[in-house]
């Protein structure tokens, strides 16, 4: 497949962000729909070839963009933190908006959908992660995502599209949201914040937005129709490691209160992306490390504090 245009929904987040810079630096055009109002539009960068259009996930039905594309990236959906997570009537919206997306694609002509999915469609879950892990989803938010992909790679089949869905585990890297460990972290301790945490004996899997937006890259120029990839390092580490890494970089004479908070009730404990279907099928092999990734941020937070 030859990309040179391609449609973004969830342009001011950090995934379609750093998608977005890796287009633009591959030469290839991009539409960005952004919610109407959205005070984030800020995030995007002025460029010859981004180009920004007022579309919310709930006019997606009526959009049609001038001229016809090649991928459509959709990333936009609508309650992904706190209790909205378990609102099923937003949940059930936004599985609505995802069927949206593919008739928007299908109107452009596009070849490729590519459809922003979750760990939390296999609920909890200890162990390496892959297309063949059972799903059973205990939130709303992760029985949508998991409705969402399934519904969306039926009606692409129907068009003729090439449908492929990702799984994403733990994402980090500038314009991060502020309640996730790793930009909560960088934040107290630039604040000069003593940190607490929980002993940290975790096995998690972590991987750089800029690596992720590589992964749907190669995914829309060679994944299989129809293939479900999880999203992550493949190499867990201890989120102590994570975190010391994080102190490291930020303020190394600080000190951390490991241990001093409790474990959640079913705390999951080991959680990996197996990516081997994806590294075959794309060739996508992670090349950021923690420590590189961390820097990266840290100095983007400094920055932008």
């Amino acid at each position: 497949m030859i990309m040179k245009r391609a449609i973004i929904t969830g342009g001011t987040g950090m995934l379609g962000l750093a998608l977005m810079r890796l287009l633009v630096k591959e030469g290839i055009q991009v539409l960005v729909l952004v919610h109407p109002g959205s005070a984030k539009c800020d995030r995007i960068p002025s460029h010859p070839l981004i180009q920004v259009e007022a579309c919310g996930l709930e006019e997606l039905h009526e959009f049609t963009p001038e001229g016809q594309y090649d991928a459509f990236f959709h990333f936009a959906w609508a309650g992904t933190y706190g209790d909205v997570r378990n609102n099923m009537y937003l949940q059930n919206e936004n599985i609505r908006y995802t069927l949206d997306a593919v008739e928007l694609a299908h109107r452009t002509g596009c070849q490729v959908f590519c459809g922003a999915g979750s760990q939390a469609e296999y609920g909890r879950v200890e162990g390496t992660l892959s297309s063949a892990t059972p799903v059973h989803p205990e939130t709303g938010y992760g029985m949508a995502k998991l409705c969402a992909g399934q519904m969306s790679r039926r009606m692409c089949a129907g068009y003729g599209i090439r449908q492929i869905w990702f799984r994403i585990l733990s994402i980090y890297g500038p314009f991060d949201g502020s309640q996730t460990m790793v930009m909560s972290g960088i934040r107290q301790m630039l604040a000069g914040e003593r940190p607490r945490y929980t002993k940290g004996e975790q096995l998690w899997d972590y991987l750089h937005c800029d690596d992720a937006a590589r992964a749907f890259y190669l995914s829309a120029l060679h994944g299989k129709d129809g293939a479900v990839y999880c999203v992550g390092s493949g190499e867990p580490r201890l989120l102590k490691e994570y975190i010391t890494v994080i102190r490291d970089t930020v303020a190394p004479e600080m000190e951390i209160g490991f241990g001093e908070v409790p474990y959640f009730e079913n705390q999951v404990m080991y959680l990996c992306a197996d990516i081997t279907e994806l590294t075959a099928d794309t060739g996508f092999v992670p090349e950021i490390s923690f420590e590189e990734g961390i820097a990266q941020t840290v100095d983007w937070c400094r920055r932008n504090r």
